[in-house]
């Protein structure tokens, strides 16, 4: 771990405070398999939106729906990072239902991608065959 990385006071430099964020973004790809996942789940919406060339408002709720699970993710992770440093990793029944509420919370997120990748591809899909 850099110097950097243990400083406790504010950042001064946007340009420190966007390497910290970023890094915080890599970390949760680096250490949290379902992240993986919603990667490439988004990756392929939006091949398929080039595909099938999304509208303006078509890419807007893509983007909303990826983003959104994305960040719910981070927010899951943060959680559960939380409750492990304040269990030091033992269990407790608080602890799980803040962790079993913040998978939750991705769960619903990624039903809301899912049904918003429906509306979207399911009537450009049935067009090619129809």
């Amino acid at each position: 771990m850099d110097l950097k990385d243990k400083q406790v006071e504010k950042n001064k430099h946007f340009m420190t405070s966007v390497e910290f964020a970023i890094q915080g973004v890599k970390t949760v790809f680096d250490e949290e398999r379902n992240m993986k996942t919603h990667v490439v789940f988004g990756i392929f919406a939006l091949i398929a939106g080039v595909i099938f060339q999304l509208s303006q408002n078509e890419w807007l709720w893509l983007f909303l729906a990826i983003f959104l699970v994305w960040i719910v993710e981070i927010l899951n992770t943060v959680f559960e990072n939380v409750v492990d440093m304040f269990t030091d990793f033992h269990f407790h029944p608080i602890g799980k239902k803040i962790k079993d509420m913040a998978a939750g919370a991705v769960l619903l997120t990624a039903c809301f991608a899912v049904i918003v990748g429906l509306i979207l591809f399911v009537p450009k899909i049935y067009q090619l065959f129809f």
